[in-house]
């Protein structure tokens, strides 16, 4: 529109122009004519530029009213345009707001995979746990029923053997009826020798007593020995850890916008973040003690550098990864190097310091192998055997719990291998597998080892137990004591590690008494688990009760 009428306003300056030209020429022709011509002449020029002096101005009314009506135009056009710019601009962000909603739920979908998969991994382990007591529990029945079918058959047999000393003795009783002076000495000394017998029994019992009270007392000698030489701190990692904030003001900023920062923590590290009304505290949460110390150092690196965002959590999480690593082997060469134990391949170490980071019953694993190795290296000193030896079978008896939660099966397989990968002897191998009776003690100082992880375990202090598996702990020992005949009732004291067994003295003579704790003890080794020691004693009794009227 704008060219068509700067077009128009060339062609009218064009056409006033020629006239003006024409008119001027012809003037100059002209001056040599009469005076009455000029005047029309000029007349002429007049009516010509008051044409053109109005066809101008109807030319540029003409254009304005086309500018008009172009601005017109071009305004409507720009409303629509701005118009339906700001449709598309709602519906981006529309669009944009929905994406969002998308990608938080995403995100928590993630969190609530993640979760669960842990909870699958956990209940992974608790079923190979539980396979694993199946299989033993098993193995115990199918022993226990060749047991019991060698008892029938042992009693059936004495049995037999009863029914015909009653025929015999009978037959005794019949022939004395009949006997002689010399006949009659003759029954008197077998019968003075039966006696005898039984005072042999109870003098050999006497002697076996003093026996084990003896070595009782030795061993509880070298052992007292051996733990007061030695006083580690037994650590407890809980689920959770608690990281000091400066203000509260850092709870925002470690949430960040739409909790971008939290989920980043969260996803790089594996722990769930805890942020609730507890002033100036953030809880660290997980059940894997190596994730909750890499996320309270990374954790409190960003708190002090006061840039936290998802770049840079990314890079404080990855160096304190590469610092951990670092940090665990370095545990397990001091922890080698403390022991004495120089020659250890360093690729053992970092297995070693890992150790630390697991826990067996809230016992510290790493200082519980280190307990071990100190108590079997100071009763081999004692006992005269290769105390060296004794110290390395005690630090590496558990290696295998520093990868078995993340490759799974057995942890004294996965220390098997391990051990045979970097050249341990196989004394190391025996200790790893013997200690939980897998194979036969080959060596007396796995035997050391044996006694010495019992004794780290059992101590009071070193594992808790719930409540709940105290009391059935407790119950079943009574239990298994009531089922013997003859036992009129039995008690659980000094936190099971001792029960008092009552019998009935009328059915349970002194020797069966003896006998009887035997069997109880042997029972309770095949049917329980239980740090330690059990103490049965066995209590025979008999009153007489006369009043004087």
């Amino acid at each position: 529109m704008e060219n068509s009428m700067v077009f128009i306003g060339i062609a009218l300056g064009v056409l006033i122009g020629s006239l003006v030209v024409f008119f001027l020429l012809k003037g100059r022709k002209e001056e040599s004519a009469p005076a009455a011509p000029q005047v029309d002449l000029e007349k002429e020029i007049r009516r010509a530029e008051e044409e053109a002096l109005k066809l101008v101005r109807e030319a540029q009314e003409k254009a304005e009213k086309l500018l008009k009506e172009a601005d017109e135009k071009a305004q409507k056009i720009i409303s629509q345009a701005k118009e339906e710019a700001e449709r598309i601009r709602k519906e981006a962000e529309e669009r944009k707001r929905e994406i969002k909603e998308l990608e938080e739920g995403l995100h928590s979908k993630e969190r609530q995979l993640e979760r669960k998969w842990e909870v699958i991994e956990r209940r992974e382990e608790e079923i190979y746990r539980r396979e694993k007591e199946v299989r033993e529990f098993e193995r115990q029945v199918e022993a226990r029923r060749k047991e019991v079918l060698e008892l029938e058959e042992r009693l059936a047999k004495e049995q037999e053997e009863i029914r015909k000393l009653k025929e015999q003795e009978m037959l005794e009783l019949q022939r004395i009826a009949s006997l002689t002076v010399e006949e009659a000495k003759e029954e008197l000394l077998k019968r003075v020798e039966e006696e005898s017998k039984l005072e042999a029994l109870k003098l050999m019992k006497k002697i076996e007593e003093e026996a084990k009270e003896k070595a009782e007392l030795e061993a509880k000698r070298i052992v007292t020995t051996a733990v007061q030489r030695i006083s580690p701190q037994i650590a407890i990692n809980y689920t959770t850890t608690a990281v000091e904030l400066p203000s509260n003001e850092f709870k925002g900023r470690i949430i960040g916008r739409e909790g971008r920062n939290i989920r980043t923590f969260e996803l790089l590290t594996g722990v769930d973040l805890i942020i609730d009304d507890t002033p100036d505290v953030v809880t660290i949460s997980s059940f894997d003690p190596l994730r909750r110390e890499i996320a309270k150092e990374a954790l409190e690196r960003l708190i002090e550098d006061g840039r936290i965002h998802p770049a840079r959590i990314e890079e404080i999480v990855d160096e304190v990864k590469k610092e951990m690593d670092e940090r665990i082997r370095k545990m397990g060469e001091e922890t080698a190097f403390e022991l004495g134990l120089h020659d250890i391949n360093p690729g053992l170490y970092y297995y070693i310091g890992k150790l630390y980071f697991r826990t067996s019953y809230s016992q510290n694993v790493l200082l519980h192998s280190k307990e071990v190795a100190h108590l079997a290296g100071l009763m081999a000193e004692e006992l005269g055997l290769d105390a060296k030896l004794a110290r390395r079978a005690g630090l590496l008896h558990d290696i295998g719990k520093a990868v078995s939660h993340e490759l799974g099966g057995s942890h004294t397989d996965i220390g098997v291998e391990l051990c045979k990968k970097y050249g341990e002897p196989d004394a190391v191998i025996n200790a790893i597998k013997a200690h939980h009776e897998e194979e036969p003690v080959r060596y007396p100082e796995v035997a050391l080892v044996c006694a010495a992880d019992a004794l780290s375990a059992a101590r009071p202090g070193a594992r808790r137990e719930t409540l709940e598996a105290y009391l059935k702990r407790l119950e079943k020992l009574e239990e298994i004591v009531k089922s013997f005949k003859g036992v009129a009732n039995a008690y659980a004291v000094q936190a099971g590690r001792e029960v008092r067994v009552i019998v009935n003295p009328e059915e349970i003579s002194d020797e069966e008494a003896y006998i009887l704790s035997k069997d109880i003890a042997k029972k309770i080794e095949e049917e329980m688990e239980y740090p330690g020691q059990i103490k049965v004693v066995v209590i025979r009794e008999l009153r007489h009760v006369e009043y004087a009227k």
